[in-house]
């Protein structure tokens, strides 16, 4: 996957470079729907088609957007689409994030959660995780039954990990020692 990363790279950069210039949150908005409609199997069906026109591909992709596109994010579709790099949109929006998440000094956590959480428990929990991280987190919350409780909290490559399964596999490897 680091030869995807790599190729995406440059990509990012540039987008984020003409993004700074405009308005940051409607690029990053835009680029993950990009990013969603790339990942679809018949849009990377078609973008595989040799038998469909470069210029058919583009078209087909902008009218599954339904974010209003303008001038640079369709000269940018039509280059992914000419150089053959239009299913590398995951990729390129995943650094994209990571270069408005630098820039912000924000990170993504993961939150997984053995039950439901209420809105006041999610702000309770990030506000207690920024705390932590010293930095403003943007939450994405899941439900994982098998944490048995507690919560996971994944934020880049820092795991805190609170759950009963996580107390109870420890208390395993204490008792087998």
């Amino acid at each position: 996957m680091a030869e995807l990363a790599t190729i995406a790279r440059p990509y990012a950069e540039a987008l984020f470079r003409v993004a700074k210039s405009g308005n940051l949150s409607a690029w990053s908005d835009l680029v993950s729907e990009m990013a969603q409609v790339a990942a679809h199997p018949e849009v990377r069906a078609i973008a595989d088609n040799p038998k469909v026109s470069d210029q058919q591909t583009t078209d087909l992709f902008l009218s599954a957007l339904k974010s209003p596109v303008n001038a640079e994010a369709k000269n940018f579709v039509g280059m992914l689409v000419q150089n053959g790099r239009l299913t590398l949109l995951p990729e390129i929006a995943a650094q994209f994030h990571m270069l408005k998440n630098a820039q912000e000094g924000a990170a993504d956590a993961e939150i997984m959660s053995a039950f439901e959480l209420s809105d006041a428990q999610v702000k309770d929990v990030v506000a207690t995780l920024e705390k932590k991280f010293g930095r403003k987190l943007n939450p994405s919350v899941t439900v994982d039954k098998s944490l048995i409780g507690g919560v996971r909290v994944v934020v880049g490559d820092e795991v805190l990990d609170t759950s009963v399964r996580a107390k109870l596999q420890q208390m395993h490897v204490a008792l087998a020692a």
